[in-house]
């Protein structure tokens, strides 16, 4: 039978020397697959060569030694030696020390144990790497390139198909708590296996989601239907927002998916809005215009705004044409909303055009107040 070294490292021996001391009372020593002794009852014989432990494996049998015999070996005391095995590979030794016909009983029942932790110890290994690719993978579709070939090659060793087409929900915490948000990230994973997860701050998480798709055609219903209950769900217990990116397909998808779900963001933030579920095909134009931040071509289109809330000391100009805006330009249902007349809106809607010199009935001035309001807000 082959050896092997890279399932038993030093930590992993330390806890089965600690484990199996606890129960049985004898010192127990861990040797490696050359037979050095890596972990044990007994500090001064760490790194010593155990020549029992070297036979045991060599010939792949349990190997005892009375006090006769341990006289004649080096580094050797009385006791049992067995080796153990992870995935039908050697990986090394238990020893337990006393008089064979005492600690015999125990020999059996130490290795299973060992055997035990190596399994664990190797499969908690193997899920912390897998984690790590899956973060790496999910970092690289987010930020658009890549290394030739480092996608594929993540993608190959996680079993994951790079053409399935994804989608980005960001969700944002409230108040940046570490804790809460190390328990989300412990819930997704076991809830949004098929979603790749990374960290971007301390109070976010972005999922790269496979979207909800129906004979190729994205079913952005069943997307909404998705994020609306994973927020009922978790909202009680996580005060989060969840945005759900524009869906994207083709290699560059994600990076799209993530620059609008972004903007969506910070319309949110200027906007102050209560929402806990934003989707960015609701707000397409508002979260492109609030994402220009200071670029002159932003400033430029906010001016009649800036210049409206100059005139407008208490506001009552500006949050009228918000109502105006909220009811899709209906003077009616504006008036109604805010219970006063038809004629007191239109003499306010006048007052407008006056400060600004722009005219409420044409598309592209009143395009341009709206844009201002949702930029500098």
């Amino acid at each position: 039978m082959p050896r092997q070294t890279n399932f038993l490292q030093e930590a992993t021996a330390r806890q089965i020397v600690q484990r199996a001391m606890s129960i049985i009372h004898h010192s127990v020593n861990v040797m490696d697959s050359n037979g050095v002794i890596i972990a044990s009852g007994n500090a001064s014989r760490l790194y010593q060569r155990h020549e029992g432990a070297v036979l045991a494996l060599t010939e792949n049998r349990v190997v005892e030694i009375d006090e006769a015999t341990a006289q004649h070996l080096k580094g050797v005391q009385p006791g049992i030696n067995l080796p153990f095995s992870f995935r039908n590979q050697l990986v090394g030794a238990i020893g337990v020390s006393g008089d064979p016909a005492q600690v015999r009983a125990y020999g059996e029942l130490v290795k299973m144990a060992a055997e035990l932790m190596v399994e664990q110890a190797a499969m908690l290994d193997q899920h912390q790497w897998e984690k790590r690719y899956r973060e790496e993978l999910a970092n690289q579709l987010l930020q658009g390139h890549s290394e030739p070939g480092s996608r594929e090659a993540m993608a190959a060793y996680l079993e994951l198909d790079l053409q399935q087409p994804r989608i980005v929900w960001l969700l944002e915490l409230y108040e940046p708590q570490p804790q809460a948000l190390r328990g989300l990230l412990a819930e997704l994973e076991i809830t949004q296996r098929e979603a790749l997860i990374t960290m971007t701050s301390f109070n976010e998480l972005v999922l790269l989601r496979p979207a909800c798709m129906r004979q190729g055609v994205w079913d952005v219903q069943q997307e909404r239907k998705l994020a609306q209950q994973l927020q009922h769900e978790i909202q009680q217990r996580f005060g989060l927002r969840l945005i759900v990116g524009g869906f994207y397909s083709g290699d560059e998808g994600v990076y799209r998916s993530i620059q609008t779900a972004r903007a969506v963001q910070t319309m949110a933030h200027r906007l102050k809005l209560p929402q806990h579920t934003l989707f960015y095909d609701d707000y397409p134009l508002p979260s492109l215009l609030c994402d220009l931040g200071e670029d002159w071509r932003a400033q430029e289109l906010s001016r009649p705004w800036q210049q409206l809330s100059a005139q407008d000391e208490k506001g009552m100009l500006r949050n009228t044409l918000r109502h105006y805006f909220n009811q899709n330009c209906d003077q009616t249902k504006t008036a109604a909303q805010l219970h006063i007349h038809v004629n007191t809106l239109r003499y306010r809607l006048q007052r407008v055009e006056k400060t600004t010199g722009l005219k409420i009935n044409q598309l592209a001035d009143v395009l341009q107040l709206y844009i201002g309001m949702l930029m500098q807000d």
